[in-house]
């Protein structure tokens, strides 16, 4: 690797998580569920089984108090965590084992034994420059230049966690100059419309969502029939004429119902298409969702290894997950969208996947001024994800920070990025952290001004 790119520092850590792995014969690793944490675990998984190690890969939702517990029971001498740990750093340091975390969260702790690589430790952002499969690549060609093939599948993890939206930046540039030079990966077209068949993607795609169109097949249908477009037509059979037209069509729906302009230029944002599995990263990233979303994240560490009988039962996950999310955010009218001074909530105990159509409802149904809020209340640990907007954390709003100080303040714990995180909490204070995080965003807000 080139050390007048990656900083020295995280060179010598990824240097030492190698020297560390390779002194062992098997290796336990836990990350993430979504598409970037499975996207990590498979690419850690690869690297471990070419260098001839036993390993054994477990994904948590969250790491919180019941499953640090977890990791402090494993019976392993060595450990890796991709895509979580940030948190938990004081804690995995007083593990008596060898433990490698790869993450790319706020850092809130220096590590003291333990081999900790995090953008944020070497000055890159790793809310927009690098996130759980980048670190775990960077650690995968440390292990072997052999590996570079593997930058398809961190590429799931950069879109899953929308690290390309506004353009690739820091450890993200790397992968992607590395990858197309050695032919990986190549650049494709930005543009509103989604990609595939058409009816289908209005149908079962929330990116764009439109209201009236997305998920309901009589708008599916007069939206091509009004733009005098076929059915059963695919993005790459258009002609330009038509993608004009289907694309002011669109833009014009959107700017209806309020979505604002930042949203439609990350709509058309370009897409990085993988060649040796001939789809885009976004689609890859959404087969792996799938899985994690669905309790089935094995399929898809699976898959993105490469067994083809785990990518169909991907692809029919996905399918089942896209209409669960679709019927979720109908689901989820403006009227159901509660507002207060300086947030605005809504309870997904019923239709789950709460990061997911919180993101949505933040672009495309609710107030672009305050954090999108969703809880699911339906266990005794009530689960929160919050989503922004960048002209949000341009006014001082940092979810990371706030959601762990009110998750803390009602006995819970949270963290993430500024603009996407989580976190859990007892569900019977679900109004007392309600009114805490309100008050924490309202503070974020006066004191920046």
């Amino acid at each position: 690797m080139d050390d007048n790119v990656l900083p020295p520092k995280l060179l010598n850590q990824l240097s030492k998580a190698a020297e560390i792995v390779r002194s062992h014969d098997f290796i336990q690793i836990y990350s993430h569920y979504d598409a970037d944490g499975i996207s990590a675990a498979s690419i850690l998984a690869k690297t471990l089984m070419r260098a001839g190690k036993e390993f054994r890969v477990t994904l948590f939702t969250s790491l919180n108090d019941p499953n640090m517990e977890i990791i402090r029971n494993t019976p392993s001498e060595c450990i890796m965590i991709s895509d979580l740990g940030a948190s938990y750093i004081e804690q995995l340091d007083a593990l008596p084992c060898d433990v490698i975390v790869l993450d790319h969260h706020t850092v809130e702790q220096q590590a003291g034994r333990i081999c900790y690589a995090n953008p944020h430790l070497y000055g890159i952002d790793g809310m927009t420059s690098g996130c759980g499969a980048t670190m775990a690549f960077l650690f995968s060609v440390t292990m072997s230049e052999k590996n570079w093939d593997l930058v398809q599948i961190a590429f799931a993890g950069i879109a899953g966690d929308r690290q390309h939206i506004n353009g690739l930046k820091g450890l993200n540039t790397y992968l992607f100059e590395g990858g197309k030079s050695k032919g990986f990966i190549d650049v494709m077209e930005g543009s509103l419309i989604p990609f595939g068949n058409l009816e289908q993607e209005f149908l079962l795609s929330t990116d764009p969502y439109i209201i009236g169109i997305s998920g309901h097949p009589e708008g599916v249908s007069k939206l091509l029939e009004d733009t005098k477009i076929g059915r059963n037509k695919h993005y790459r059979d258009l002609d330009e004429d038509e993608k004009r037209r289907l694309s002011s069509v669109i833009a014009i729906k959107l700017i209806e119902q309020g979505t604002v302009l930042q949203t439609m230029n990350e709509l058309a944002r370009t897409r990085y298409y993988l060649k040796d599995w001939k789809m885009d990263a976004e689609l890859f990233a959404s087969l792996l969702n799938g899985c994690g979303r669905l309790g089935l994240g094995g399929a898809g560490v699976s898959a993105a290894m490469g067994d083809p009988l785990a990518m169909e039962e991907a692809e029919d996950l996905e399918n089942t997950s896209k209409k669960q999310i679709m019927e979720g955010v109908i689901s989820l009218d403006p009227s159901n969208i509660n507002s207060m001074k300086n947030i605005q909530w809504f309870d997904s105990s019923t239709s789950g996947f709460t990061g997911m159509i919180c993101g949505i409802a933040m672009q495309f149904i609710g107030d672009p001024s305050k954090p999108m809020i969703g809880i699911n209340h339906s266990e005794e640990l009530a689960k929160v994800s919050g989503r922004g907007m960048w002209e949000q954390l341009e006014r001082g709003v940092d979810l990371s920070s706030a959601l762990k100080r009110a998750c803390e303040s009602v006995g819970g714990n949270g963290g993430g990025h500024k603009i996407a995180s989580g976190g859990s909490f007892p569900a019977i204070r679900m109004d007392e952290f309600l009114n805490n995080l309100n008050n924490i965003v309202g503070e974020q807000i006066s004191s920046s001004k």
